[in-house]
Formats: C-alpha cells, sequence, structure tokens
C-alpha cells in the first residue's frame, strides 16, 4: 500500500491493576481503549485519537486523564485541536517561522477545559480529562483530540504494509494502571445513513480509576471516611421488604459528581420499584443477577454536595426460595462507591431480627430499631 495514501487504526488496551490479574468480578470485561486513526497528507498525518472509557461503574475523575507514549523516531506535534501537551519541549532543530506545537520523545497530552472555542474542539473533547463510566453515560465516556504529525519513522508492518513506526509505553495518567503496546487493527466499517458506510477502528477499552486530587478535609466522626453509606431495612410487607439507602458526603472540600452506587445482594433480581436514583443491572448470567449499579438523576442528584447526601429508597419483592431476614442476608455482600470498594462491618455487627413475636408488625419494627437506632448498618469507604 502506497504510504501516502494510507488508513491506518492502531488500538492500545490499559488495564487496571487493582485486582489479581486485572479482573474485576464486578466488572470482567472493564477496560479503558486508545485508539489511533492515521490518516497520510503528503509527508504528514493526520491522527484522531480517541480514548474510550469502557468500565461499567468506574470513572475517570479530576484531574483527568493524561495520555503519553514515546514516539519511535522523531516525530513532532505541528499542531493539536481538542487537547494540549503539557510541554513544548526543544524545538531549535526545527527550522522555519512556525513553530511546532510538540518536540518531546515522549509528550503528555491533557484535555482542553469546558467552555474552550469552538475553532479548537474536536467531537468529544473539552471537558478537562473527566470520562464517565459506560453505564453511567456511554456519550462522555469518550474523548478525542486531533494532531497533525510529522518526521515519522516508516516501518513494515507484520502483514506487508508500509506505514509510520508505533509509538510505545502508553499511558493514562491514572494511578495503578498499565497498558499494553500498541496493535494494528483492520479498520471496521459504520453505517451513516441508508446506503452510505464509513471506517473507523475498533474501539478498544480500560477501567480508568481516580486521579490524584485535593486532599480531603473530612468531618470529625468515628470512622473519619468520606463517604458513608446507611443501608436501612425499613419494612416488612407480607410480599414486600422496603429499604432505605442514604449516602453521606463527609468530605467538606469536594462534591460528588456523577458519583455512582454499585451494590451485590441475592434480592436485587427482585426490584420491584426505586424512587430518586438510576439502576441498572451489572452482572446476568442466567438467573444470576445479584449485582447492580445505582446512580442520580440529571438536574437532580447527579451530584452529591460537600456535607449534604442523597438518600432513595427500593421496594424488594420476597423470594420464598431463599428470602430471609436472618443471618445478616437482608445486607450487601459487597459494596463500591465511585470505584472505591467499601469497608464492611464485621458479620458479628450485623443487626439480628428479634426473638419473634405474636405479630409480624412488631418484628418488623424492631428491625428498623435495631438497624437504624440501635446499630446503624453503614458501609465505609477506606
Amino acid at each position: 500500500m502506497d504510504v501516502d495514501q494510507l488508513i491506518l487504526f492502531v488500538f492500545v488496551c490499559c488495564l487496571s491493576s487493582r485486582f489479581a490479574d486485572a479482573y474485576d468480578p464486578v466488572d470482567p470485561n472493564g477496560n479503558i481503549i486508545i485508539n489511533w486513526d492515521f490518516q497520510s497528507i503528503e509527508n504528514v498525518y493526520t491522527v484522531m485519537v480517541s480514548v474510550h472509557n469502557h468500565q461499567l461503574y468506574r470513572h475517570i475523575e479530576q484531574p483527568g486523564w493524561r495520555l503519553s507514549w514515546r514516539w519511535a523516531g522523531n516525530e513532532i506535534i505541528w499542531g493539536m485541536t481538542g487537547a494540549e501537551a503539557t510541554e513544548q519541549g526543544d524545538c531549535h532543530r526545527i527550522r522555519g517561522a512556525t513553530r511546532p506545537h510538540c518536540c518531546e520523545k515522549q509528550p503528555v497530552i491533557v484535555d482542553l477545559p469546558p467552555g474552550t472555542p469552538y475553532n479548537n474542539q474536536v467531537s468529544s473533547c473539552c471537558r478537562g480529562g473527566v470520562l464517565s463510566s459506560l453505564t453511567q453515560n456511554n456519550r462522555t465516556s469518550t474523548a478525542a483530540f486531533q494532531m497533525v504529525v510529522g518526521g515519522f519513522r516508516r516501518a513494515t508492518y507484520h502483514d506487508g504494509d508500509r506505514g509510520p513506526a508505533l509509538p510505545s509505553r502508553f499511558g493514562v495518567g491514572v494511578p495503578g494502571y498499565s497498558c499494553s503496546n500498541a496493535t494494528k487493527v483492520n479498520a471496521t466499517r459504520s453505517p451513516i445513513g441508508r446506503h452510505r458506510h464509513v471506517h473507523e477502528g475498533e474501539k478498544p477499552e480500560l477501567p480508568a480509576g481516580d486521579g490524584e486530587a485535593v486532599a480531603p478535609v473530612f468531618r470529625c466522626t468515628d470512622h473519619m471516611c468520606p463517604v458513608r453509606v446507611h443501608w436501612h431495612v425499613k419494612i416488612s410487607y407480607r410480599e414486600y421488604w422496603r429499604v432505605k439507602v442514604t449516602i453521606t458526603n463527609y468530605n467538606q472540600v469536594k462534591n460528588y459528581s456523577d458519583w455512582n452506587l454499585v451494590v451485590q445482594h441475592p434480592n436485587l433480581r427482585s426490584l420491584t420499584q426505586l424512587f430518586s436514583f438510576n439502576y441498572q443491572p451489572l452482572i446476568e448470567y442466567g438467573t444470576l443477577n445479584d449485582t447492580g449499579m445505582f446512580w442520580g438523576i440529571q438536574y437532580y442528584n447527579e451530584m452529591m454536595l460537600q456535607d449534604g447526601n442523597v438518600q432513595t429508597e427500593m421496594i424488594l419483592k420476597k423470594d420464598k426460595s431463599d428470602f430471609t431476614f436472618s443471618g445478616g442476608w437482608a445486607f450487601p455482600r459487597r459494596v463500591y462507591f465511585d470505584g472505591h470498594e467499601c469497608v464492611m462491618p464485621p458479620p458479628d455487627q450485623y443487626p439480628l431480627l428479634p426473638n419473634g413475636g405474636p405479630d409480624s408488625r412488631v418484628s418488623a419494627a424492631q428491625l428498623i430499631a435495631s438497624s437504624c437506632l440501635l446499630l446503624p448498618f453503614i458501609f465505609l469507604i477506606m
């Protein structure tokens, strides 16, 4: 293939090291994919770069992603739209009136902030490096920018094609994640209208975690954690039971925007009604459906303010085959807030049902007192 007509698609997959072998049982296929779309124009290439957060419940928070790589040769970035390099580097070797955008051997690229002038934007750019989780918003889980690059060293690929030598040592600038080598892939055809298709690259994926943030300042509590999740078993009906969940922000210098809560509980498959939160199951294998994700409603409670809280109530149908209030069954097995696994109370602190009574309504009332007043059931984030 003539290099001056080359259309080349490259992807890099970045995985989290939070779990052994980068495996998250709540999101087994989660990852972040970095997609490069090369197209040559004479002696320079335009490169459309996209970052896809394919993790179901973890998102990239401020200060956002910081994409980096190492050039294979003496490449330079002449121009960039939708993002910018943090350093211009030493460009003295470049002659001419036009100064390159970046001459670094290993550039670091950051997203532009919201409000960037339209003439410096591309689609899916300019959110300050923040990416939503895939479940919450698949539109804002992708970022993109465009570069004009010159000076590529040429290479021959395994399929015999020739083109620019691929960059290496990719990173997303998010603690706890490592990236694969760049891989050349075939273009995929996507429909636009009834009769027309366009080529675009395969969408690689990666789970994203939290970036470095302002040091938290907590309200003084006995747990000294930034967030508390309170699970209140509220009412036991004949065929249903009702739970109230309250999430409280004790971090006095941070609002949690686009927060999410992941809960593992065997009765979630029988969730009948939910108030004031969004919900979507995360893992469904046949009849297994015990893990779900909750998040706020846009323009209502998608942001949890400093020293504030959000709350919901849910009604779950009692499954007679396994339903019980004993042995801590009524409470979740795992809880995650914004991608962080929460600290569970020890089993011997689980609230217990009283030893029976002549009236089920009395037992239900005592269960409320047990879980809400005498021993609040709380999940704490480390």
